[in-house]
């Protein structure tokens, strides 16, 4: 009697075929370019209500008075020390204002977009102030849709 001990290559390349199956599945459900763009979009989130959490509190310590730079003109402007025509948000046409003074004591820096290329000449987040002194401040590059926060 011959005694076969061993696979047959058969076996060996279904027992392949299948890791290879499941390993595709599990790339695909993991989709780690998604997490990745989840993660920045929950970054700009955070950073967008630190901003507006700071505008906030230097109206409270103003006694109502905007920080300045800020203007009630529902006009936007991208956040940043850009030059006119700088300006890189979608709805910004050439506006910039600079509040990392007026929110020096609120903010050790103005955040800066996880992805931003200006090295930060613009930061990638916008602030509007409209006509009833609502502010609103929004991410420029958000990629998983609009991310704004309005008080």
């Amino acid at each position: 009697m011959k005694n076969n001990k061993g696979f047959t290559l058969i076996e060996i390349l279904i027992v392949i075929a299948i890791i290879a199956i499941l390993s595709v599945v599990v790339f695909v459900a993991l989709n780690p370019a998604g997490r990745f763009a989840e993660a920045r979009d929950s970054r700009r989130y955070t950073d967008i209500n630190n901003i507006l959490t700071a505008v906030h509190q230097a109206i409270i310590d103003g006694d109502g008075a905007l920080p300045s730079g800020l203007v009630a003109d529902d006009t936007t402007y991208e956040l940043g020390t850009c030059a006119a025509g700088a300006a890189t948000c979608s709805g910004v046409t050439d506006a910039c204002v600079d509040l990392g003074t007026p929110l020096a004591n609120y903010l050790a820096s103005i955040p800066v977009d996880p992805q931003d290329t200006s090295g930060g000449v613009t930061t990638g987040y916008s602030v509007t102030v409209n006509t009833n002194n609502q502010v609103t401040v929004g991410a420029c590059n958000a990629e998983g849709g609009t991310i704004s926060v309005t008080r």
